[in-house]
């Protein structure tokens, strides 16, 4: 492994924009080569593109550069993750396989994380994108932040990745930041529409921070995120999974906030709110079935920054997971960073009313009933 100088802020200057926006070139270069390359499918697959591309991440960019947003916001391109960061989390071996990996011809890190020379690079530079981002806002440098990672990384474990994500970003950043004092309690919400695994593994014993996922029942992983799993030892009860069933829209995302994450996160009143910003619960995603808009993304996220204004001097950050919809995706991160920079910019989308009309967006009577035994089950012995 080689260890480098490690990822942080790049400039002393106190910045006047409150909102921070990180990103890479990088990133955008990470290539998992075609489906069927490196995860030998079987015969009768034929090779094509992998779900998890570059596109919808660099039009989000670009968007925001047409839309005169990013004008608003504090642009940064730190530097990447260095290993004496990576080890907080990682596992040396699993680096050095890593490694290997990028010098031969690539191969699969873990579970569904095909790689090409050239990857670990862009991981260990979207890692460094989480690493700064966190470190900015818990320093108080900036009020919130946004960052733009590619590859994602909530599914990645300590010693092995996992759908799609090589490096563990927000427990990198996370472990980073509790490790130099920057910050002591602190809540990561996932609202990807797959579990948040990686976050869940890495502190599920550790009772300085509370890891919420809302997510699609039985999705991805398939042997993670049950309510049951609460977290363990000094760690119990800060751990909350929400799977809620397919076909979940606006009505049950409100009443699952509402009434269960936002409570669950007052109650631990953390210094500093992580938020694990995936847009694959959008009705318009491949990998998801749930039926979100664009404004339901903002509306979850300014509940979540108003919290953190309440609870925490506003020290918010988003770093954004998966959302596989090129033409989608990109107008639910604009509406999110729209939110969380209290912009007054607008960029409209042609399908939010049509998405929020189609039947089933209310909530059902089996949703809330689902919603409310967690939330009384949860509350009633969290701390």
């Amino acid at each position: 492994m080689k260890v480098g100088k490690g990822a942080g802020i790049s400039s002393g200057k106190r910045s006047r924009k409150r909102s921070g926006f990180f990103w890479h070139e990088r990133c955008f270069w990470h290539d998992p080569g075609a489906v069927g390359v490196f995860s030998a499918p079987g015969e009768f697959l034929q090779p094509q593109p992998a779900s998890e591309s570059p596109e919808s991440k660099r039009r989000l960019k670009n968007l925001l550069e047409v839309s005169g947003l990013i004008d608003e916001l504090e642009v940064r391109k730190p530097l990447p993750a260095a290993d004496e960061d990576l080890v907080r989390f990682h596992t040396p071996g699993y680096l050095d396989r890593l490694e290997a990996g990028d010098r031969g011809l690539g191969g699969n890190g873990g579970d569904g994380v095909p790689y090409t020379p050239g990857s670990l690079a862009a991981a260990r530079q979207s890692a460094g994108l989480a690493i700064a981002a966190v470190e900015a806002v818990a320093t108080g440098e900036l009020e919130n932040a946004y960052a733009l990672c590619r590859p994602p990384g909530h599914h990645a474990e300590a010693d092995r990745g996992r759908g799609f994500c090589l490096l563990g970003n927000i427990p990198v950043a996370v472990m980073r930041a509790r490790a130099l004092g920057q910050v002591g309690r602190v809540a990561i919400l996932d609202w990807d529409v797959h579990h948040g695994n990686g976050q869940q593994a890495a502190f599920y014993s550790d009772p300085e921070v509370l890891t919420v996922s809302l997510h699609q029942a039985g999705n991805y992983p398939l042997d993670t995120g049950f309510f049951e799993e609460q977290g363990e030892g000094a760690g119990r009860r800060t751990n909350l999974n929400l799977p809620l069933p397919p076909g979940c829209g606006i009505g049950a995302y409100e009443y699952a906030m509402t009434e269960a994450v936002l409570p669950a996160l007052e109650v631990f009143a953390p210094q500093l709110i992580v938020v694990a910003c995936g847009y694959d619960a959008c009705a318009k995603d491949p990998l998801g079935k749930m039926l979100l808009n664009s404004q339901a993304f903002a509306r979850m996220t300014a509940q979540v920054k108003a919290l953190a204004a309440r609870l925490c001097g506003g020290r918010l950050v988003l770093v954004h997971e998966g959302g596989y919809s090129e033409g989608y995706a990109p107008l639910c991160g604009h509406a999110v960073i729209e939110a969380l920079a209290g912009s007054q910019i607008r960029v409209g989308d042609p399908q939010n009313d049509e998405i929020a009309a189609w039947a089933y967006q209310a909530l059902q009577p089996h949703q809330r009933a689902l919603i409310d035994g967690w939330r009384n089950d949860f509350m009633r012995n969290a701390r």
